[in-house]
């Protein structure tokens, strides 16, 4: 029996479609529009305007050169209108527009037009970053006060400055206004005025002109406050050198896009499903826009996908919170268990308001978006083709062996693609997970990873790497709405997750962090990543860093930020911890300022770092009783395998121990290895550090190390982590930073206003053998130098061991004993932690009655 055909249903186009169909067309209007709006955006414009810009400001340059040594020829010449050549050295052209900017307006000072010029091609070439709101206001201040102030100066050297020049010093306009000042307020008084505009510029564009002022009118208290370079916290004097001027314009931007979704097919149905993904714990793992999942047909020959749209970002701006002014200097509030001031004292100390941190360096910028590289092409989209025929593949093998399922869902992420199955009843879960090198050999896949069964849910996930991943860069993750609006104390943004999802963790919580993984499987740029995530979110008085790199080269493009972020001994040459001896002294140093650091804790009766800087912020704790703003310390260690190796207990001891107490203080430990093994990851190290971030491994035995679970071993490299933080490992991509992107971020830092030196950690004790433990003072080992070290300790009343080690070039052993020798001999007292040793000794005499008794 014949088929009827099918009748076509499609309607004709009535004339009202047509005409709304042409009107979508675009205009020739904004056809035109459109190409003249990316024709002005387009980097060759741009660059080609200030190639001209540049030639045109150099010409102007050799023009007024030349004005300045034969405009006298060409003078007579031009009023007679240059008949002949000029002698310019930019000739005719040259000549006239060098006399009519030197002679008819700002003198000598009309050099200032060709440098604004030089510095608006710069801007355009995009070469150098240029405040160009900056130089203009300056090269207009300098074209109005320098041509006045030169015409005075021209005016009065008239007579002894042998300068042949055609032209007022000041030119026309510099006359014109020093005539009228004269005729008002006569020379003295144009003087004056010239002085105080140039000190009121010297003030606005530096704040050295404060200090000099200020030491200028009371010399002897400025000179007192200054004599302690450091209190006894070795907290950083509130007087820094000149800010830099922000290199950006106005308020910092950053462009925020809202995460896509994880984009899910269900291979079941062949529909497009939108669900909203569940929020993840403490990690913060919360989807900032809803899944859009996609299903197919679980029949053979299924179809494609019905769509491959995934909802699109919305654009926002979003402010970068930057350092708020607030009042100068630090004056506190008594706490009510410590000595209460008067009631009027109190009342004017809560008048000035909390204290600021940050008011050190109160101009800091934090690093901009634009320091990192933008990769195109880097949203997830759904390859139909692919998922059917992975779909296909997973089914006949589960078939084959006998499993039949109900239902089969793919979620696709950057790098990896998730099947999600629904086993039918009666089929056990174990008989699937023996299942998984056969379904990777099927699938010709390296990295397939069973989930039996998914937390949280009743399905069976099978981790499938995707045949064309996609770089996770490190811009699109700190872009992220997630991590500009972040709350955490020390966030990590780590990458995005299977479900597209940016992850973050707030290392605070965690509290220390264990990286593994083999060579060339992501672990130095997932260091690189934790460190640039936290540089982009704390200011350089709420963090410090203290880096170990055994390698001597992968921390070294840090060094520029030293003085800004990084930790360190004093007397220490370099920040960057190098030498396993350092390393030793650093970790013993950390813990006496975890000692120390808990004793303030108790003096303050606060239980963390937290309430702890919030009183502290609040004048509540009084520094002259040892309270100081603490920041956080965050201790890096790259290849803690070849510490074990070379110090064994030695390091193991001190970082157990910073492990098991020094999270109430602020400490958290990072430690990365690429051997996982027993015998450098030990169970004291494991009970310690509750959070786990592993690359690829070369073996079970490994991944069972560092995980206590297999799976580390199944991974695709190139960034490809488990993250473990809780019960169940989490497979991320991790965010890629590469070397170039982090020197420029260190570059943006360094040029900026910086501490005077990097953080102090406190002297590490001296051990017995080192330091001169014997009972007494013993003069026949006294040290040569024993009397020289004395008098220069009494001299500057400072009772430090690095001070003896600049002062006399000797190394911190030596310099230990002496001090330990001083100690016997009573011209010391004993070390205090972070504070200097009290000096005995009041002046010279003193200490030449103690040696001579000894």
């Amino acid at each position: 029996m014949a088929t009827k055909p099918t009748p076509n249903k499609t309607k004709p186009k009535t004339a009202k479609k047509v005409e709304k169909e042409k009107s979508n067309e675009p205009s020739f209007l904004q056809v035109v529009c459109g190409n003249l709006y990316d024709t002005l955006r387009s980097q060759k414009l741009w660059v080609s305007v200030g190639v001209i810009i540049c030639l045109i400001s150099v010409l102007l340059i050799i023009a007024f050169v030349g004005n300045i040594k034969l405009g006298y020829i060409d003078q007579a010449n031009l009023e007679e209108g240059m008949p002949v050549a000029a002698q310019n050295y930019s000739g005719r052209w040259g000549a006239i527009v060098s006399d009519y900017f030197m002679a008819k307006c700002f003198g000598i000072f009309a050099f200032c037009i060709p440098l604004f010029g030089l510095c608006l091609a710069l801007k355009c070439i995009d070469a150098k970053r240029v405040v160009l709101r900056k130089c203009f206001i300056q090269c207009v201040l300098w074209l109005v006060w320098g041509s006045v102030a030169a015409s005075v100066v021209g005016v009065h050297l008239a007579d002894y400055a042998n300068l042949r020049l055609t032209f007022p010093l000041g030119g026309e306009h510099g006359d014109a206004v020093r005539k009228f000042m004269d005729l008002q307020i006569g020379t003295v008084g144009t003087i004056a005025v010239l002085g105080g505009l140039a000190l009121c510029y010297l003030i606005y564009f530096s704040s050295k002109t404060i200090i000099f002022i200020r030491t200028l009118l009371n010399p002897t208290e400025y000179i007192k406050s200054k004599l302690p370079k450091r209190n006894a916290e070795g907290e950083e004097p509130t007087e820094e050198g000149e800010a830099q001027q922000p290199e950006t314009e106005g308020e910092q931007l950053a462009e925020v896009q809202t995460e896509e979704g994880a984009l899910t097919v269900d291979l079941t149905t062949g529909e497009v499903i939108t669900e909203t993904p569940e929020t993840e714990g403490e990690e913060g793992t919360a989807h900032d826009e809803d899944a859009t999942p996609i299903d197919l047909e679980l029949t053979d020959g299924a179809e494609e996908a019905a769509s491959d749209d995934a909802e699109e970002g919305v654009d926002l701006s979003l402010e970068v919170s930057e350092p708020q002014n607030q009042d100068e200097g630090f004056t506190v509030e008594e706490g009510a268990h410590e000595e209460e001031a008067s009631g009027d004292t109190l009342e004017e100390l809560r008048l000035q308001g909390p204290y600021d941190p940050k008011k050190d360096l109160e101009n800091y910028r934090y690093p901009s978006l634009d320091l990192l590289k933008k990769y195109e092409g880097i949203d997830v989209q759904l390859n139909s083709e692919e998922l059917n025929a992975n779909k296909d593949r997973i089914i006949e093998v589960l078939r084959n062996f006998g499993v039949e399922i109900s239902s089969i869902k793919a979620t696709v992420g950057p790098t990896i693609t998730l099947y999600e199955i629904t086993p039918a009843p009666g089929v056990k879960i174990a008989k699937i997970r023996n299942l998984e090198d056969d379904i990777a050999l099927n699938l010709s896949a390296i990295g397939v990873r069973i989930i039996a069964p998914i937390p949280g849910k009743g399905t069976i996930g099978i981790e499938v790497p995707n045949q064309n991943p996609l770089i996770v860069s490190m811009e699109s993750i700190l872009n992220s709405k997630k991590f500009q609006e972040s709350t955490f104390e020390l966030p990590i943004a780590l990458g995005k997750t299977i479900t597209n999802e940016v992850y973050m963790v707030d290392l605070a919580k965690m509290p220390h962090l264990l990286v593994a993984g083999a060579t060339g499987q992501g672990k130095s740029v997932g260091l690189n990543a934790i460190i640039t995530s936290l540089l982009y979110k704390k200011h350089p008085a709420e963090l410090k860093i203290v880096m170990v790199d055994p390698k001597k080269v992968e921390f070294s493009i840090y060094t520029p930020i030293e003085n800004h972020f990084l930790a360190k001994i004093p007397g220490d040459g370099d920040s960057i911890i190098t030498d396993v001896t350092k390393v030793i002294q650093t970790l013993t140093s950390l813990c006496q300022e975890m000692d120390t650091r808990y004793d303030l804790l108790k003096k303050a009766r606060v239980r963390n770092i937290k309430e702890y800087n919030a009183k502290f912020i609040a004048r509540q704790l009084n520094p002259e009783h040892g309270h100081n703003y603490m920041p956080y310390i965050v201790v890096v260690i790259d290849e803690f395998g070849d510490l074990i190796m070379t110090a064994g207990k030695e390091v193991e001891l001190p970082i157990a121990r910073i492990a098991q107490l020094a999270r109430a203080v602020g400490m958290h430990m990072i430690i990365a290895t690429q051997r996982p093994t027993t015998n450098i990851i030990t169970g004291t190290i494991k009970a310690n550090f509750p959070a786990r971030m592993a690359f690829k491994v070369m073996s079970q035995i490994d991944s069972r190390t560092i995980l206590d679970a297999k799976g580390a071993d199944q991974l695709v490299g190139k960034g490809d982590m488990l993250f473990l933080a809780g019960n169940t490992p989490v497979r991320v991509q991790c965010a890629f930073v590469d070397t170039p992107e982090v020197e420029q971020i260190c570059q943006h830092i360094a040029t900026q206003q910086s501490y005077l030196g990097p953080f102090e950690l406190p002297e590490p004790a001296v051990e017995g053998g080192e330091g001169g433990s014997s009972e007494g003072f013993d003069t026949a080992n006294m040290d040569p130098m024993f009397a020289d070290a004395a008098r220069e300790i009494v001299i500057n009343q400072q009772g430090s061991t690095s001070l003896i080690q600049r002062r006399f070039s000797i190394g911190y052993n030596r310099a230990g004993r002496l001090m330990d020798q001083m100690e016997k001999a009573g011209i010391v007292g004993p070390t205090r932690g972070a504070k200097p040793r009290e000096v005995y000794c009041a002046d010279l005499a003193e200490l030449e009655l103690k040696l001579n008794s000894l």
